[in-house]
């Protein structure tokens, strides 16, 4: 009977008492396992970390390569150019510098002169139209 159960279990019989409520073997080293299991994974996370990092600064350094090439600036460096010039134009202004609107989004005059039907009439053929001015 013992054969057959082992063979069931694939060869598990140290873990077969457990399952039948028999007595649990305690390991004296348990926790010293365990503090060093955890050590072990701390040391290959740093590992991990550290080899992406220097993935990620080979990386970097062909992108700023092709940067010089191409002539092309970072977007931290356009961003902090344009955020110079925004602060050199307000210098000598005692106001903020004024924002730029768009030609047709502020004059809402216009936009009422011309409503939607009037807008899809205007890109119908030639016949269409003459219908819908009746």
């Amino acid at each position: 009977m013992e054969f057959v159960m082992k063979q069931a279990l694939g060869g598990a019989t140290k873990d077969m008492g457990k399952m039948l409520g028999g007595d649990e073997e305690k390991d004296p080293d348990a926790a010293k396992k365990e503090e060093e299991r955890q050590e072990a994974l701390r040391q290959e996370e740093e590992e991990r970390k550290a080899k992406y990092a220097k993935m990620e600064a080979e990386r970097e350094a062909m992108r700023q390569g092709i940067r010089d090439k191409y002539g092309i600036k970072k977007k931290e460096e356009r961003e902090a150019e344009a955020q110079a010039a925004l602060e050199a134009n307000s210098e000598g202004s005692l106001t903020r510098p004024k924002k730029a609107i768009p030609p047709g989004c502020g004059d809402a005059a216009e936009e009422e002169d011309e409503s939607i039907l009037d807008t899809v009439i205007k890109y119908l053929p030639g016949p269409l139209q003459d219908i819908f001015k009746k």
